[in-house]
C-alpha cells in the first residue's frame, strides 16, 4: 500500500508533467491498424524526414498523420520556444477509439453488420 494520504498521492502524481511537445487527434475516422502502418514508418525520424515520408506516402492516413506532425511542431515552436532543426518523433502510437455500428441489408432478409472504426493519433516531439 502506498504511503501518504490519496491526495498527497495524487498531488504528487499530478506534478510530473510532461513538458515535451505533442498533439493528439481524437475519433479520426481512420483504423488503429491503418494508421500504425503509417506510424511505424516516421517513429524515431527526425521532423523533416519524417515530413517527406508522409508527404509521398500513397496511404489515406499520412494525410492526416501529416496535419498532425505539423500541429506537432508548431507546438513545439511557439510553447516550448523550441528549434525546429533538432526536433524528432520521440513518440507516436494510436489506439482505439469507438467504433461506429452500421447494418448492411444483405440477402434472404439477413443483416450484416459494418463496424466503422475510429482512432485516437498521439505524436510527442523531442530534441536532440
Amino acid at each position: 500500500m502506498a504511503k501518504g494520504h490519496r491526495s498527497e498521492i495524487k498531488r504528487k502524481r499530478n506534478a510530473e508533467k510532461d513538458t515535451r511537445p505533442s498533439a493528439k487527434l481524437s475519433f479520426a475516422r481512420i483504423s488503429t491498424q491503418k494508421a500504425c502502418f503509417v506510424l511505424d514508418a516516421i517513429r524515431g525520424k527526425d521532423v523533416e524526414t519524417a515530413q517527406g515520408i508522409l508527404t509521398y506516402n500513397p496511404r489515406k492516413a499520412s494525410k492526416v498523420i501529416l496535419k498532425l506532425l505539423n500541429s506537432a511542431i508548431a507546438n513545439a515552436e511557439n510553447n516550448n520556444n523550441m528549434d525546429t532543426s533538432k526536433l524528432y518523433i520521440a513518440e507516436c502510437y494510436a489506439s482505439a477509439a469507438p467504433t461506429m455500428k452500421r447494418i448492411k441489408p444483405r440477402a434472404q432478409g439477413r443483416a450484416y453488420r459494418i463496424l466503422k472504426r475510429n482512432s485516437h493519433i498521439t505524436i510527442v516531439l523531442d530534441e536532440r
